[in-house]
């Protein structure tokens, strides 16, 4: 078990990612505390989890509520006595699909202020506890928008551009405590939307300025389809991925993100 003894905050975790990362997690040994705003989200990765013979707890927590981040943080170190893997999968309602003549500053602000401020606030409460431990691994999500330009996401790329910067400052910052921090980058993956994902709705949204429905839409440009792979990742691509970023495995690797798109983007 690549995590045996370990434990891990998945901050996000009720959503297709979180969830996925949290249950490879638990399937490699690891004690997962599940955090987000949605109880019922929570309960079902936790079920999950709980049934394949893992260990998970549940915490309601608002990723944008610095205290509240903080002191979960502190409560599951205290109780297990260290929090060794940090994963920060909060997903954030924002507007995609307008150009910046039609774009309001709130709805171009909304993801550049939310994701960023759920970055502090996770980024900080995980400092902190790996300062003290001389240890731990922060892991982190963007999408190729960070490096690739694509029409009417100018705010969500935004976000994701400083999501990878946030990486590498925070990795330079905790790296003289043996503590790591690394980004994982894939593309849009339609098993997210079968798990509950809020990219749905902001993709309905795109399809409508297209006169399309939302399935309409991925019929006629299938996700992956642009990728060197030919497909899209899978969601348990993404979380065997993530633990291996946080294994001892991958002891060597921080401030970088790792392009797991299948290929979407190069580089």
């Amino acid at each position: 078990m690549l995590l045996k003894g370990q434990v891990a905050a998945v901050y996000g975790g009720g959503g297709a990612i979180g969830g996925a990362i949290a249950r490879q997690f638990a399937r490699d040994g690891a004690v997962v505390h599940l955090a987000g705003r949605t109880r019922a989200k929570l309960d079902a990765v936790a079920q999950e989890i709980a049934r394949d013979g893992g260990t998970a707890r549940v915490a309601v927590v608002d990723a944008l509520d610095a205290a509240a981040v903080t002191q979960h943080a502190r409560a599951v170190a205290t109780e297990s006595g260290a929090l060794d893997i940090v994963v920060n999968a909060v997903g954030l309602l924002h507007v995609q699909g307008k150009p910046l003549l039609e774009l309001s500053l709130e709805e171009f602000m909304t993801p550049i202020a939310g994701y960023a401020r759920a970055q502090f606030t996770i980024g900080k409460a995980a400092a902190e506890l790996f300062a003290k431990q001389q240890s731990g691994v922060l892991i982190t999500l963007s999408t190729p928008g960070a490096n690739r330009a694509y029409q009417g996401v100018l705010g969500f790329a935004m976000a994701c551009a400083a999501t990878e910067c946030f990486t590498r400052q925070l990795s330079c910052e905790l790296g003289a405590a043996g503590a790591r921090v690394v980004c994982l980058r894939p593309d849009f993956m339609p098993e997210t939307v079968e798990r509950g994902s809020h990219a749905r709705t902001v993709f309905e949204a795109v399809a409508r300025r297209l006169g399309l429905s939302f399935d309409e839409m991925l019929a006629r440009t299938p996700p992956g389809q642009d990728a060197l792979l030919k497909r899209p990742a899978k969601l348990d691509e993404i979380a065997r991925t993530a633990a291996f970023v946080a294994s001892p495995g991958a002891g060597a690797l921080t401030a970088t993100t790792l392009n797991v798109s299948c290929g979407s983007v190069v580089g």
